[in-house]
């Protein structure tokens, strides 16, 4: 199958291309995909996009008439494409819906530590000679409770990692885990009373109408003075400008993320030539107490392996004329 994979990046194409083994006939290009971009589809039957490509109505419509009939994501995340005007025209559509989830979760893991400890801040110190130790000072995991927001996969990875580090672990979910709450005695809570008794916070729901800033004000207020954010779920997950007037008032005592809600037009590319026109992310990026690393949680060898051969068995099973258990999309109706 003719297939044009967009956003492609360098660390990625030889996990791509091993799983493919020379079996369809793949084009890489770094543009990501938007409605400009789909002009260059035209002539491929599939498409391959990330999380940061722009797969709206318009450009489905697009790749309709340029003849695309598959777009595989190479990600678990498909609020990028609009799953609907792709049914409605006939476009397949197919994601990579479970990778690895310790890279994920154990990304969190680093970043909650490494903003806790202040190893950041401490290195810098380091590299310039000066071992001066105050304003330095952490707390213990153990003991602490950690409030973990989606108990799915990744969720339930860094209850098992957190547990390992002697926390109380409180859930919410919209369906609680039975083996969570026997293996790692955790106790399932409404969000509020989460937010009230957590002294860290870890998010791993996906992203959609119902979690759009699921944490914004109403809840930063009933947080715990001092609380740990971590996010590496979705950006939009998290009122940005909440959550910079929550450090502000001292509620928040620190931030983590992986994601972050306009990242599609900052993330992914060199901007230390240029100034990201982005005065949210500059305010939220001069914040001390703020640990960013620009979506790559999932940057892994286990990780990039298991999304390659994932996207790679999609376009075989459509070359077969087969549908493929990953996909989105079914006639006119969205999965």
């Amino acid at each position: 199958m003719k297939t044009l994979i967009y956003s492609a990046k360098d660390f990625e194409i030889p996990y791509l291309e091993e799983a493919n083994n020379k079996t369809h006939h793949l084009t890489f290009i770094k543009d990501s995909l938007s409605s400009e971009s789909a002009i260059k589809a035209v002539g491929f039957e599939a498409i391959s996009i990330f999380s940061a490509d722009e797969a709206c109505f318009l450009t489905i419509e697009k790749l309709k008439d340029f003849g695309v009939k598959h777009i595989t994501l190479r990600s678990v995340g498909h609020d990028n494409v609009n799953l609907r005007a792709a049914s409605r025209v006939g476009i397949k559509v197919a994601n990579v819906p479970a990778y690895s989830p310790y890279a994920i979760a154990e990304h969190a893991t680093s970043l909650l530590l490494a903003l806790n400890r202040r190893i950041i801040e401490s290195n810098k110190r380091v590299k310039q000679f000066n071992f001066d130790l105050n304003n330095l000072i952490g707390f213990d995991l153990n003991n602490k409770t950690i409030g973990i927001i989606g108990t799915g996969r990744i969720g339930s990875v860094m209850t098992k990692i957190m547990s390992g580090f002697g926390c109380h672990i409180l859930g919410y979910d919209i369906k609680e885990n039975e083996d969570l709450i026997k293996e790692y005695d955790m106790k399932y809570v409404s969000l509020k009373t989460l937010c009230q008794q957590a002294d860290i916070i870890s998010i791993h729901v996906p992203y959609n109408a119902e979690t759009h800033y699921l944490i914004d004000e109403d809840l930063i207020e009933d947080m715990k003075p001092g609380v740990l954010i971590i996010n590496t779920a979705r950006g939009a997950i998290l009122n940005t400008e909440d959550i910079i007037t929550g450090m502000k008032k001292g509620i928040i005592g620190g931030l983590g993320i992986d994601v972050y809600e306009n990242e599609e037009n900052i993330f992914f590319k060199d901007h230390s030539q240029d100034f990201p026109g982005d005065d949210l992310f500059i305010k939220l990026n001069a914040l001390p107490n703020v640990l960013i690393t620009g979506h790559h949680a999932f940057l892994t060898h286990e990780a990039l392996t298991q999304i390659a051969k994932t996207t790679i068995y999609n376009l075989n099973c459509w070359a077969k004329g087969k549908a493929t258990e990953n996909e989105l999309t079914n006639g006119e109706d969205v999965i």
